[in-house]
């Protein structure tokens, strides 16, 4: 069984397919948290902190959340939804960290039900889950959008960070691409440059999409016009947040 915390069809905001129509299957539970980028949320009277989807990250909402125990139930909704919309986007599984479910037989009935279907499948992923592509082949058909994480997150190198799931991903996808979160202050440290770089040691043809941090349209305000002159002078993409910039907070967009 896996779990989903929401679906909905919307158009995707960031990275390489920016603006195409898709169907997000949100998928619940991480195996990070991210508290450095600053979202703050209430849990029974206390504040904490995460990223901007922490109601599909903490375990503490997951009496919100539904588990899928039929792959063949939930892709007959899906043909439903398909129909009613007249024509099949692609199909965006993000998280929390969907991986986490990637050996999970249900989940795998899934990806193989969507790849008969002839859809295009990207997963949001933080990159840091190793993926059996050898005996679960369904995974080499899709695109991995590669959201990995900076010290702006919060979290330890050791645990954001891991080249062998990058390495695996690289050398088994058919498509893959590197994906960044950033602040104004990360880039003028020089902190931004320099991990990136690190990390692309590992995947030296990857392209580059940085976006800026942010749950809502003021905070992407402030930290847009560094991501965007960054991306200039070192020849990145400049990946903007169209949900966050047309729908501000909004869930299930």
């Amino acid at each position: 069984m896996f779990w989903l915390t929401e679906h909905f069809l919307s158009i995707q905001g960031e990275g390489r397919y920016a603006g195409v129509p898709s169907y997000f299957l949100r998928t619940g539970g991480c195996n990070l948290n991210c508290p450095g980028f600053g979202v703050s949320y209430e849990v029974d009277g206390q504040r904490r902190f995460g990223c901007d989807t922490w109601f599909a990250v903490d375990r503490a909402y997951s009496n919100q959340w539904e588990g899928v125990e039929s792959a063949t139930k939930l892709l007959r909704d899906l043909d439903r939804e398909f129909n009613t919309i007249g024509y099949k986007p692609h199909i965006v599984i993000t998280g929390g960290e969907p991986l986490i479910y990637a050996s999970d037989p249900i989940f795998y009935n899934l990806i193989l039900g969507l790849l008969e279907r002839r859809v295009v499948i990207t997963f949001e992923t933080n990159a840091t889950i190793e993926i059996d592509f050898e005996n679960l082949p369904a995974y080499k058909e899709v695109t991995f959008a590669l959201s990995v994480k900076l010290s702006n997150s919060g979290e330890v190198k050791s645990k954001r960070v891991k080249p062998l799931a990058l390495k695996k991903i690289a050398n088994y996808s058919k498509e893959y691409f590197l994906k960044f979160t950033l602040d104004k202050d990360m880039i003028d440290s020089g902190d931004a440059l320099k991990e990136i770089q690190d990390i692309r040691a590992f995947l030296p043809e990857a392209e580059v999409f940085c976006m800026p941090v942010g749950e809502s349209r003021n905070k992407i305000w402030h930290n847009d016009r560094a991501v965007f002159d960054f991306c200039i002078k070192n020849n990145f993409h400049y990946s903007d947040r169209l949900h966050i910039r047309i729908f501000d907070m909004t869930q299930g967009v």
